[in-house]
């Protein structure tokens, strides 16, 4: 049975706790006690604005009566079930069984994955650092140059017994010159490789700093979703994350474009017509009147319980990635990294076009489906004696096993075992 489905029994639990009666509940949430014993039964599905008074009633988040309190523990079971072994099949369907069930394997399987994305974290960071970053190119060859000369003077010194003593002074000094040297080279490239486990060396780029910051409230600023939003000044003060200036004044624009998005469409409203409607972007927007891009956004920050799984990408005009939202089972594209493939990229040569396309993910583990929404827009911010600047963005969805043309996305080419690939722009280290 699907979380969702048991928000009666969490409601029903959470009235019997606080002593309450039914009538009482019903009487406080406005709704009549017929209605709420149909909700409690799990005969009647929770809208979400009844959802929210539920909750306040209550005293408890609404997040709680919709996914329990094990609702991180479900999201990495079913990140897990996203990227199977080969030939394998998870039964999604029977997760909240096995964690009953089996409550301390079910942990253990979280726990497993949890550390399985911290570590592929790492090597992402490490991929892309080593792809890029232009010390390390200069410290390896560094390092080769040191221990060849090491090597070419050592032979030197093994296989010429006559050798002047004043030229066996002088090689003794150049291996003793070089060996500093690459002793020195050394340190400095294992304290560089070291850095990726300190993100708060600075490591990371304010883009990234905005995202964890975000990641941590699970992508839904809830303080910005009321009628009367704070500043979004007030929300970063003291965040760990954002360790620099830039970072921070990255994540205070974005707050501020959320806060427009959250006037223009609130996120009671979207819930509503997504439980209507379904998913699809389009219908949306022509349902509600407003932008296919604020869908887009709007559905990607959804609070937890919503719409589960889902991912979101942008990029402007060159097709540098301005933003990322993870989906469990894909893999993100980082700046200049990203796979040429994706629709996100696609969609830039037809601004204003809807764009759909089933994509699939490949290398080990592969099989994970989404239905990628994309769409472009281009303004004029500066008017006609200005430039015109594009920005796209593509929302994920999980598309379970649904059936139709596939396009198989990977990481960046390094990495991607599509040795064929059109797209491709260099060798893959997969073989």
């Amino acid at each position: 049975m699907a979380r969702q489905a048991l928000t009666g029994s969490r409601v029903r639990d959470r009235r019997l706790m606080l002593g309450l009666r039914q009538a009482d509940l019903a009487h406080a949430v406005e709704i009549s006690p017929a209605y709420l014993n149909l909700i409690e039964h799990n005969r009647r599905r929770v809208r979400p604005e009844l959802l929210v008074r539920l909750a306040e009633a209550l005293k408890v988040e609404a997040t709680v009566l919709a996914e329990g309190g094990e609702g991180a523990l479900f999201d990495a079971l079913r990140e897990a079930a996203a990227s199977p072994e080969p030939g394998l099949s998870p039964e999604i369907d029977l997760l909240e069984e096995f964690a009953g069930r089996f409550p301390g394997w079910a942990g253990l399987l979280a726990a497993r994955q949890g550390q399985v994305v911290r570590l592929s974290k790492v090597v992402e960071s490490l991929s892309e650092r080593m792809a890029q970053d232009p010390f390390l190119a200069a410290s390896l060859h560094e390092v080769v140059s040191a221990i060849t000369a090491v090597r070419s003077t050592s032979a030197i010194l093994a296989e010429t017994e006559d050798l002047e003593p004043e030229w066996r002074t002088r090689f003794h000094k150049n291996i003793y010159e070089d060996s500093l040297r690459l002793s020195n080279v050394s340190a400095a490239l294992v304290a560089w490789l070291d850095q990726a486990r300190a993100p708060e060396a600075g490591l990371s780029s304010p883009q990234e700093e905005m995202e964890d910051w975000l990641q941590a409230r699970d992508w839904h600023v809830e303080e910005l979703e009321g009628l009367n939003p704070p500043r979004p000044e007030s929300l970063l003060a003291g965040a760990p994350q954002l360790a620099s200036a830039a970072g921070r004044a990255l994540t205070l624009a974005y707050l501020r474009n959320y806060t427009a998005d959250a006037v223009a469409l609130p996120w009671m409203r979207l819930a509503k017509a997504l439980d209507q409607r379904g998913p699809d972007p389009l219908l949306l927007a022509q349902s509600l009147d407003v932008p296919v891009p604020l869908v887009l956004r709007r559905l990607a920050c959804l609070p937890r319980g919503q719409l589960a799984g889902v991912g979101l990408v942008a990029c402007d005009g060159s097709g540098g990635i301005v933003f990322r939202r993870p989906a469990p089972g894909f893999p993100m594209p980082r700046s200049g990294a990203a796979c040429g493939l994706l629709p996100l990229f696609e969609t830039l040569a037809q601004p204003g076009t809807p764009l759909r396309r089933l994509v699939q993910v490949t290398g080990r583990g592969s099989g994970a489906r989404f239905w990628a929404y994309s769409w472009c827009d281009r303004s004029w911010p500066q008017g006609f004696e200005g430039p015109m600047v594009a920005q796209a963005v593509m929302l994920l969805i999980p598309a379970g096993g649904a059936e139709g043309p596939t396009r198989r996305i990977g990481p960046s080419c390094r990495i991607c075992s599509e040795q064929s690939c059109a797209a491709r722009r260099e060798p893959s280290f997969v073989l």
